[in-house]
């Protein structure tokens, strides 16, 4: 059956809406005028493209009517705001710039309002739910269902973060050179923190998010496709995220049970995901200006290329970590490189490198500290120790399939 005008117009909706926002945002200057003519340009398109036919360039079309909606509001409120009277007419004069001038920098809209709304003065909480919102399209109820918190809480949060943007005259620009290098890691940070959530959901219903994956690994894809040059880093988190998402369908039993990297079928791995990251960490790693995102997508590709758990090459996963703690000296790095000495060279060294760790107080409150050190003992019969140390992990996860998870093997010790 043909599609119906209907089905295309919301085929052009799902395709096009964010990047017709984009442009609206950059063209109004105002986050909610543009959602606004959004959604007005859109019911003005199934109104007249069933009639009159869709437009050669729906977006151009959607673009220019969006515009022309936004001045109307703004003239029909200008009776109450002399100011909006004169946006009215400034936007007016602006409308009658040629279409294809206009469209010079639509390309790059996306662009700038990833960095918009994840810019360094906003807090991370609020760059995550703006980015989630403006550039993915996702509703404020499903963000706030993502991240378990209450509609409302979201709601202010974008409002806030908003509000900000426009009082603080944060602009809607990509930036150059090293403050380019610089607000990077912001945006890979959001990104990166969407995708955690969708790895492993704070949710009791849902272990893992795969809606939230999905869009994270989308927004590394568009960012690496619209930056002006190659950037390493973000090849690396692209990788990176590609590679555990690789491994989505074998993370769970059939019960929603956490299965462990060694104990999944790799089988059922996605090998054209594997692949794609691979080209990816090679293309960074090339460039001598990698960083930490590549090397942590290094050492999951070597788990992905190995044919079993039993064949990883853990000496170079050691080594991949030694580099990994120059550039990020952080407790849970040494944390991971201690259990990858453990599997290279047997739990007393795993031990011995994990003791002097736990001192610090940071990961004596970090569960997966607790129940590497637990595994460690187990695999040397001290199963009292490793009794006490699975205890400690699961008092300090509010993760239901973590706690779920942990209870199975303290009661595997008493078999």
């Amino acid at each position: 059956m043909p599609e119906s005008v209907e089905q295309k117009i919301q085929t052009v909706f799902a395709e096009q809406s964010r990047r017709v926002l984009a442009t609206l945002i950059r063209l109004l200057g105002d986050f909610d005028l543009a959602e606004d003519a959004l959604q007005e340009a859109f019911i003005a398109a199934l109104k007249q493209w069933p009639q009159e036919g869709i437009p050669e360039q729906p977006r151009a079309w959607l673009v220019s009517a969006g515009r022309f909606k936004a001045i109307d509001q703004l003239r029909r409120r200008a009776r109450y705001h002399e100011i909006l009277q004169q946006q009215a007419d400034v936007l007016a004069a602006q409308a009658v710039v040629n279409m294809e001038e206009e469209n010079a920098g639509i390309a790059d809209d996306r662009l700038r309002l990833i960095f918009t709304c994840c810019h360094p003065s906003l807090a991370p909480e609020a760059q995550v739910a703006l980015t989630l919102r403006e550039v993915c399209g996702l509703t404020t109820e499903e963000i706030a269902s993502a991240f378990l918190q209450k509609t409302p809480t979201v709601a202010q949060r974008i409002v806030r973060a908003k509000g900000k943007i426009r009082d603080a005259g944060i602009p809607y620009e990509v930036p150059e050179g090293d403050a380019l290098l610089e607000r990077l890691q912001s945006v890979l940070q959001v990104i990166y923190l969407v995708f955690n959530e969708g790895y492993l959901s704070s949710s009791a219903d849902e272990t893992v998010r795969h809606d939230l994956g999905d869009e994270a690994i989308r927004l590394a894809e568009l960012l690496n496709q619209l930056l002006p040059e190659p950037q390493p880093e973000a090849m690396g988190l692209w990788a990176l995220m590609l590679l555990h998402h690789a491994r989505r369908h074998t993370r769970l039993d059939a019960e929603g049970e956490l299965v462990l990297l060694d104990e999944q079928d790799r089988s059922q791995w996605d090998r054209d995901d594997i692949a794609r990251a691979d080209a990816l960490v090679r293309h960074s790693l090339s460039s001598q200006r990698f960083g930490a995102y590549t090397l942590q997508a290094a050492i999951a590709g070597v788990h992905a290329q190995s044919p079993s758990a039993e064949q990883t090459d853990w000496t170079e996963i050691v080594g991949l970590y030694d580099l990994l703690q120059q550039h990020m000296p952080t407790p849970v790095v040494a944390l991971n490189r201690a259990v990858a000495i453990a599997m290279r060279d047997g739990p007393e060294a795993g031990l011995e490198a994990l003791h002097p760790l736990m001192e610090d107080k940071a990961l004596r409150q970090y569960h997966l500290a607790h129940a590497a050190r637990a595994d460690m003992h187990r695999r040397l019969g001290k199963l009292s120790e490793a009794r006490h140390d699975y205890e400690q992990a699961m008092r300090l996860t509010e993760q239901p399939a973590e706690q779920r998870f942990l209870r199975r093997r303290i009661a595997e010790l008493a078999k």
